[in-house]
């Protein structure tokens, strides 16, 4: 989801900080185990970092590690090449980031840059130019950093292209997915429940079954209020990747644990909806660059002229340059992986009452 609110629209679619868990080998402070149990991961993504002289108790592992938490929830880190390849080769259905080192980068990454989970790595060490010339013929190397500040920068913007690919797409009115969504949608819009309440269920959830900062969980009990829904979904917060998750994968527990934001976005949308409409253009485009797997891709070649529906709330943006060069182009570079961008007319003399409501977000926060 592009965090340029300046020029962002959102549609409603159809519907104290935790340890990083390490992991070291025999020689180096135990035996290889986790620190804690693996437990959910919410968001669509994990982070490993693989560096032999990673201490946890040193103050710059400390700063790196909480910048990078601002960014993803999950940061395992390893100091052994074996057992961060066996971890790696056991994750199934999630996008995986890496940080290595630049002294163990030469002798894993040959061996794990085929891993289709594996999206983007990133090579951190002291001397650029040593890893340069191996390092460029390897396409999921993002780049060679030497402070771990511009790997937040790239792992950012790389997180929101996975968060905008893994949004799912149904390509007719009678698949299942989209006949689903439809009524999910009608079924949350209808309850009425206790805020206060789901609100502290959600914090407790989150608390027990992932990975999710305390301090992130202590703001949205304390301050939820405070902020638009629409704040909390474009803010830097796993609330936007958790909802994707759980749309996309149709998880209920993660669905209904998010019911209440899911009702608060909706109405917040439409109410903005009805406040911009007397000033909104007749018509006007809109713009969304994303990737798409091969198989969709065929599948959207397949259903030109007819129905295509994001199962989702969906982000969009009146520049054209922003989404094609932020969103779509970097997303041709990933192995089968297809670089797309949607190109929308709106016209608002067609919309009515039961259309999906949209809204201009550039001023809400």
């Amino acid at each position: 989801m592009s965090k340029q609110k300046s020029t962002t629209t959102v549609i409603s679619g159809a519907a104290a900080m935790p340890s990083t868990t390490t992991i070291t080998n025999a020689n180096n402070r135990a035996a290889a185990v986790l620190s804690r149990p693996m437990r959910r991961v919410l968001q669509n993504f994990r982070l490993l970092w693989l560096d032999a002289n990673f201490d946890e108790y040193k103050d710059n592992y400390k700063i790196s590690t909480q910048h990078l938490r601002n960014i993803l929830e999950t940061v395992i880190t390893f100091t052994d090449i074996d057992e961060c390849i066996d971890f790696l080769s056991d994750i199934e259905n999630e996008n995986v980031f890496m940080i290595i080192s630049g002294a163990l980068g030469q002798h894993i990454i040959p061996v794990i840059q085929e891993c289709p989970q594996l999206v983007s790595i990133y090579i951190l060490c002291g001397n650029q130019s040593i890893h340069e010339e191996w390092a460029k013929t390897i396409p999921k190397v993002k780049g060679i950093y030497t402070k771990i500040e511009p790997i937040c920068k790239s792992l950012q913007i790389d997180q929101e292209n996975c968060d905008r690919a893994m949004i799912s797409i149904s390509f007719n009115r009678i698949d299942p997915l989209f006949m689903y969504t439809q009524l999910l949608k009608e079924a949350l819009l209808q309850i009425e429940d206790d805020d206060a309440k789901s609100i502290k269920e959600l914090v407790e959830y989150c608390r027990l079954q992932s990975d999710a900062s305390e301090k992130t969980l202590e703001k949205i009990e304390e301050e939820y209020r405070n902020h638009s829904p629409i704040w909390w979904y474009t803010g830097p917060y796993f609330i936007y990747s958790m909802l994707n998750c759980g749309l996309r994968q149709m998880d209920v527990d993660i669905i209904l644990k998010m019911g209440f934001f899911i009702r608060h976005l909706h109405q917040h949308i439409k109410e903005l909806h009805s406040e911009q409409q007397g000033n909104m253009p007749t018509t006007f485009q809109v713009f969304r660059g994303q990737g798409l797997s091969m198989e969709d891709f065929e599948k959207m070649k397949k259903t030109e002229g007819g129905l295509m529906s994001f199962n989702n709330f969906l982000s969009t943006s009146r520049n054209r340059e922003i989404s094609f060069n932020n969103f779509a182009q970097p997303a041709a570079f990933h192995p089968n992986s297809v670089g797309v961008l949607f190109i929308m007319n709106i016209d608002t003399n067609i919309c009515t009452n039961s259309s999906t409501p949209f809204a201009e977000v550039k001023f809400e926060g």
